[in-house]
Parts: C-alpha cells; structure tokens; sequence
C-alpha cells in the first residue's frame, strides 16, 4: 500500500501541490491512503480525486479574507517584507464578546464545504481510498485521525475545518464535549499513522527544509513573540515526528521518500499571497521533477 503523507504549513501548502501534481500526473503514483495535518488536510481530498487544477485553483487564489470572518492581525510591507502586528480592534472585540481565541475561521469553514461537494465527497466515500485528517484534541490531550469512512459531508467537511484552525488565532471548535484544534499541535507529519494503517511505501512532503537555514527575525511585538513561539513548537514536533515516522518504517520494512522545501518559503505562514503561491507551487512541480529525474530545474521552466 502507498501512502501520500502532507504536512502542516499555512500558506506553504502550495508548494505540497506542486509535489504532488508531479507524483501524481507524472509519476503515476496510485495512493491508497492520503493524510493530512493542517493545510495538508485542505488538500487530500482533490489529490485523491485527482483534480488538480481545481485545488490549484482554489488553493492559489486564498488571500486573508477567504480564511477569516475575524482576523486578528495586520499586514504591514516596509522594504519589501511583510510582517504583521496586532489587529487590536478585532481581537479586543473578540475578548468582550466572550470568544476564546483572538481571531475567527469561519470563512475557511464555508470555502472548504464551496470547493469540495457532496457529489465528490461520494465518489471518495466508495472508493478504496482512505482519506484521514488529523486533529488535536485539548480536552483529552491526544491526536485523533479522522477517516472519511466514518463520517458524512457535513461531519467530514467540519473536520478538515478543525484541522486547520491554528489556535488561538482561528477557531476552537467545541465538538462531541471535546476542545479541538489545529492537528499540527501534537503530530505535524503523521508517517506513523500512515504505516499503523498499512503503508508500506510513504511519500512525505514536509513544509521545511532539511536542515535549518535561517534564524528568526526578532519579536516586535507580543502578538509576533507569540508567532515565533508557536513556530518554534511546530518544528520540535515536526522533527519528533520525522524521528518516529523513520523508526516505525524501519521496524515494519516500510519505505520513506521525504520531499522537504529545498529553499526557506517564507517565516510567516499566515499570510497569503496569491502570486507567491502561485510561485510555490510552480517551484513544488519542478523539484519534484528535480528530485525524481535529475534534471535542472531551469530546464523545467
């Protein structure tokens, strides 16, 4: 069995659909399982369809207001970098109106139940497919993997919502008694699960590179200290999950062929920039094709 494993990454996620219209188009790799964390989760449904440019189109077009009802920060461009700062309208009004997190995702709720259809969702329900979504659940304290097998549109829709919310600047979703969120908290590449479901062979496309190659711009203020923070986490579990995924395909005889970003895409994953997706994305196909057959990847161009 094989498996296509994506990362959690926020707007990098354009590059995992380069890679994976490659192996899919090109490389003609069949996947009989498909699981994603966070922005990974966003995107396995269509790469199991296999309609491509449809999410391409969708995933590239996303901007601040596709993904927030309530954005809780600002960008701001001085000599040529983005950054953000507190949006303290938005986020104060949040706190008095009782809300747990500084900013709201439901607008990512209705683009994701706009892009996917019930008539798709169908197809994926009686296929042979296992498409898996992964979420962290706070009150229990575990990670849970959602498979589209057990659930119906709507329910199913809502998870991979939840899988993206990337507390507490999105949604927390309250769900069967249970606090859920973003499923990057607790397991960013979850190879692990993909061999516990019979996996032998795993292509994982991890929204890092290899070896790190930048030190982080310093904090301006709290709301960016609480970014840095945030990414400093996801990338100890990140590697966690790398280190365990390596163990248990060696002790199960599974084979690993990681595709991780061969260039730094951007420090900050909450802001969407459709040309620079667009950008990633075209860069994921061709180191893909890079990776894969040897070539330059001026000549890809």
């Amino acid at each position: 069995m094989r498996a296509l494993v994506i990362s959690g990454g926020g707007s990098k996620g354009a590059f995992v659909g380069g890679v994976a219209q490659y192996l899919i188009e090109n490389k003609l790799h069949e996947y009989d399982i498909f699981i994603g964390t966070s922005t990974g989760s966003l995107l396995v449904s269509h790469l199991a369809l296999k309609k491509v440019e449809k999410i391409k189109n969708v995933y590239t077009s996303v901007n601040q207001h596709s993904i927030f009802n309530v954005c809780p920060f600002k960008i701001k461009k001085k000599r040529g970098f983005e950054s953000i700062s507190i949006n303290h309208f938005n986020v104060l009004r949040n706190i008095f109106k009782g809300r747990k997190t500084f900013g709201e995702s439901y607008n990512l709720k209705r683009l994701i139940k706009n892009s996917i259809s019930e008539t798709e969702f169908d197809q994926l329900k009686i296929s042979q497919k296992d498409i898996v979504i992964t979420v962290s659940n706070l009150s229990l304290n575990q990670i849970e993997y959602k498979s589209i097998k057990d659930y119906n549109y709507e329910e199913f829709c809502e998870w991979i919502w939840i899988s993206c919310n990337y507390t507490p600047f999105m949604s927390l979703v309250k769900k069967d008694g249970c606090e859920y969120a973003d499923g990057g908290l607790g397991s960013m590449v979850p190879i692990e699960e993909a061999i516990k479901r019979g996996a032998t062979h795993v292509d994982a496309i991890i929204l890092q590179t290899e070896v790190t190659h930048f030190n982080r711009m310093p904090s301006t203020n709290a709301f960016s200290l609480l970014t840095n923070m945030f990414a400093f986490m996801l990338d100890r579990i990140e590697g966690q999950n790398i280190r365990i995924g390596k163990f248990v395909a060696s002790n199960q005889e599974a084979i690993i062929d990681f595709y991780y970003t061969p260039i730094v895409l951007t420090t900050n994953a909450l802001i969407f920039d459709k040309e620079k997706m667009t950008s990633w994305w075209q860069s994921g196909f061709n180191f893909a094709k890079y990776k894969n057959e040897s070539v330059s990847p001026l000549e890809t161009e």
